[in-house]
């Protein structure tokens, strides 16, 4: 069965989607229409911006989605998930790819979702770390004896969990998590706590237009972030959706379950190859590839 998954925030990169805007006229018209949604010359940043200006949340955000959706549309009949996830961010993007969400619909709240994410982080300063090499329930027991915000925010694969709070609270973690024998504690470049109880401020703001936005019920089912879990009821991902912002990302679970429910083949559609590189701590023999247009 093949998993199509969607990447997250990060992905990012100076050129992409310039290949598939000149690959058709229908990817050039849905590329200038993200312009006009917008307000601004997305494609002008993304095809020839620079690092600094794909970094700026309001377009890293929309530059991604329209990278994996616009990709998606133009594999045309190729594109044949029996099961999707998305990553974060990339969750908006499966969801317009299988029909749960208009195009237009899902850039808007990707823009507002992006905006309201910024004003979030501005509100109190935060951060997140990467923390490689202990086990899930270790960093969940010291996390949870810490007396400042810090929390799961990515279970990315066994053995790499990403935690998000305040500064101090990453600072105090990642000082007991190094003594606890975590291989690697980084902190992240980034400019919030994503995934934790201080995004609330962009969750209560993106569940008011969430709730406005007309969904459909998918023609596969998507492993959510909050859950792990496959659903197919447009109701149910709404719920789902709203609680994103503050809830940590399953995604050791949503590949175990994939697995369980019978993928054997994991297509990445956007730029990168890092949800490759995860599925390959959790089981090497599955076949995993790049969607591309040339296919």
């Amino acid at each position: 069965m093949k998993a199509y998954v969607f990447p997250g925030q990060g992905a990012q990169f100076v050129g992409m989607g310039k290949d598939l805007y000149e690959a058709s006229t229908e990817g050039k018209d849905l590329f200038e229409k993200a312009n006009k949604i917008l307000g601004f010359r997305i494609t002008d940043l993304m095809f020839d911006g620079t690092d600094d200006d794909l970094r700026q949340t309001k377009v890293t955000q929309p530059a991604i989605f329209l990278h994996s959706v616009i990709l998606a549309r133009l594999l045309g009949d190729d594109f044949k998930p029996d099961m999707v996830a998305g990553h974060s961010l990339g969750e908006f993007s499966a969801l317009v790819a299988i029909g749960a969400l208009s195009f237009e619909d899902g850039l808007k709240l990707v823009s507002k979702r992006a905006l309201a994410m910024q004003k979030a982080c501005e509100l109190e300063p935060s951060t997140m770390a990467a923390i490689v090499g202990l086990e899930d329930d270790i960093v969940e027991k010291i996390l949870r004896s810490i007396d400042e915000v810090v929390v799961p925010a990515n279970y990315n694969c066994l053995g790499q969990l990403v935690i998000s709070g305040s500064i101090k609270g990453i600072e105090i973690a990642i000082e007991k998590l190094t003594e606890a024998g975590a291989r690697r504690a980084l902190k992240l470049n980034v400019g919030g706590a994503f995934h934790s109880p201080l995004m609330d401020p962009a969750r209560q703001e993106l569940a008011v237009i969430i709730e406005k936005t007309k969904f459909l019920d998918p023609i596969c089912p998507i492993y959510q972030n909050v859950t792990g879990q496959a659903v197919k009821n447009a109701e149910i991902i709404k719920g789902n959706l709203i609680s994103q912002l503050t809830s940590p990302v399953r995604w050791t679970e949503t590949m175990n379950n994939m697995l369980a429910n019978g993928m054997d083949e994991y297509i990445e559609v956007g730029p990168g190859k890092v949800l490759q590189g995860l599925l390959k701590k959790v089981d090497r023999k599955i076949r995993s590839y790049s969607a591309s247009i040339e296919q």
